[in-house]
């Protein structure tokens, strides 16, 4: 997928009559030059209060969205992580009430049973911070309990990879491969690299005294070389892991003990067993909770528009919000198009972008982008995680 496929401009302008065909004109321009495909976005008369508290909550509200995408983020990320080898699948479950998220953003309606818009905003938006805040809480704890399951499964799937020098063998030995129990004999385990295997075979039974002839068997193969089994008297064993040592046969440090094996056969499969349970119920969470957080950003957007577009034009409440997807390469001349048809609203902010070497006092053109309509950029390609 397109990185500039999945941007989006969310903007308002004033809706008295002259506006609207100054509306109308930027839709026919932008649209008649294939510049951005462009849906009326629907915000619901909301409860304005004073002036006072709007301009604190526009403060609010830019805040709640950055935390509102980062843990959108965290959650479509993690997603990725969990379904591990189908991650081609994961955009599958990046749904927004049961839809994928252009088509719920296009067709974006107000849920009015969840933020009941009878309310101040103030409430509004606290309700959306309390929701968002305790998933975010949940995904934590959630998140730690699956990644610890998986992180000890992995260190015990890790032991199982390796060489035969260094990897577990519980896996690997059988009982009857070693002479158990003895006072005298003990059992030994020796690497030999695959060229040498014929002057093992030739030399083993005399690298010490006390060495049970023919005791020496092949019990596994990897690809450098084999693990042998010999039976010697205890002992001579210092002195034939020294022997064995100048000959490049590598005694392994191994005593058979069955009920260690025994456990951790039984706790890898404890482990992995742990996992698939959770998977599922994990996933179903992850996603649903994933729909909740972006339905919470995108109605944090809404609140943002109307909050924004009664500060810039003004009461009584009176502008249209519109969805802008720009096609790909032609942000730069929708840019000037949308300048064009809107330069009449901002003077200030009209005359700044002719000329951004011109310092005009109190606009900060620094640290933000800022246009004559109101501007919301919402980006979709932060949940690519190719």
């Amino acid at each position: 997928r397109l990185k500039s496929m999945s941007e989006f401009w969310l903007i308002s302008a004033p809706g008295d009559k002259v506006n609207l065909q100054a509306w109308e004109r930027m839709n026919t321009v932008t649209s008649k030059a294939n510049l951005s495909s462009n849906n009326k976005f629907l915000i619901p008369d909301l409860k304005v209060g004073t002036l006072d508290a709007l301009v604190g909550l526009s403060d609010e509200l830019g805040k709640l969205d950055s935390f509102a995408e980062s843990v959108i983020k965290k959650i479509a990320q993690y997603i990725g992580e969990v379904m591990e080898d189908s991650k081609d699948k994961v955009q599958e479950n990046l749904l927004a009430n049961g839809v994928d998220l252009i088509s719920y953003l296009t067709r974006f309606e107000w849920d009015m049973a969840k933020y009941p818009i009878k309310q101040p905003l103030k409430n509004i938006s606290e309700a959306l911070a309390k929701q968002i805040t305790q998933i975010e809480t949940d995904l934590k704890s959630r998140t730690a309990a699956y990644n610890n399951i998986k992180g000890n499964l992995q260190s015990l799937e890790r032991k199982t990879v390796g060489n035969l020098l260094t990897r577990t063998l519980a896996d690997i030995v059988n009982k009857e491969d070693f002479v158990l129990n003895s006072e005298y004999l003990i059992t030994l385990l020796v690497v030999v690299p695959k060229s040498n295997y014929a002057q093992w075979q030739k030399t083993y039974e005399s690298l010490s005294d006390m060495v049970v002839p023919r005791s020496t068997k092949l019990i596994a193969e990897d690809a450098e070389g084999g693990l042998f089994t010999v039976t010697l008297f205890r002992k001579v064993m210092d002195d034939f892991k020294a022997k064995a040592r100048e000959n490049r046969f590598m005694v392994r440090e191994f005593y058979f003990d069955e009920k260690e094996m025994k456990c951790e056969k039984e706790e890898m499969m404890k482990l992995a067993s742990e996992k698939k349970q959770q998977y599922g119920p994990l996933l179903r969470w992850l996603k649903v909770n994933f729909s909740e957080v972006f339905v919470a950003w995108i109605h944090v957007k809404a609140l943002r528009v109307f909050v924004e577009s009664v500060l810039r034009y003004g009461l009584p409440v009176n502008f249209q919000a519109m969805l802008l997807q720009p096609t790909k390469k032609s942000a730069k001349r929708l840019r000037d198009v949308l300048h064009a048809v809107f330069k009449h609203l901002d003077e200030v902010a009209a005359a700044s972008i002719m000329d951004m070497s011109m310092d005009i006092p109190g606009l900060q053109l620094s640290n933000q982008e800022y246009y004559p309509y109101v501007y919301f950029k919402i980006d979709l390609s932060l949940l690519d995680y190719s």
